[in-house]
């Protein structure tokens, strides 16, 4: 008997992390970016959007790797049970 993590949780609260990360690093630069190399000025909204990709790629890595240690952790801990099933009638 065993307890695996649910994957898709890990995987949406990684990806969530991620564009929150990603939030937060557009407010943190300010209002419009210049790239250095091409001297192209981009809004919040592009900076974000560059972000989230990232960051959704990122947390969702991360997410997946989290889950998997947990994975291993809940085999190491696996026992084997057993039990009868019974049905009593009045």
């Amino acid at each position: 008997m065993r307890r695996a993590p649910k994957y898709g949780v890990f995987l949406t609260v990684g990806a969530s992390l991620g564009v929150l990360v990603a939030l937060i690093l557009t407010f943190a630069t300010g209002e419009e970016t210049t790239s250095p190399l091409t001297d192209v000025t981009y809004s919040s909204m592009q900076v974000f959007g560059f972000l989230a990709l990232i960051g959704i790629a990122v947390g969702l890595a991360v997410g997946g790797f989290v889950a998997l240690l947990f994975d291993r952790v809940s085999r190491r801990r696996a026992r084997t049970v057993s039990f009868d099933h019974e049905t009593v009638a009045d």
